[in-house]
């Protein structure tokens, strides 16, 4: 039976920490920038743990 691949975009916008844990990109922080606030952009700038069935998904897209 072959290796399974990792899905090369799943790996260019997820990645994993020590612990185990999944993390991604917030939403929202690409362009139109202007009209948002500082402190909503400062807190879109930080990146945030998957959660729930998407973490279920990601962890087979990366083949973990």
């Amino acid at each position: 039976m072959p290796k399974m691949r990792t899905d090369r975009g799943a790996k260019a916008r997820f990645k994993v920490t020590g612990s185990g844990k999944l993390m991604r990109r917030r939403a929202f922080r690409s362009h139109l920038l202007e009209k948002k606030s500082s402190r909503r952009t400062r807190r879109l700038g930080r990146e945030a743990e998957v959660t729930g069935g998407d973490a279920r998904q990601v962890r087979r897209l990366l083949g973990i």
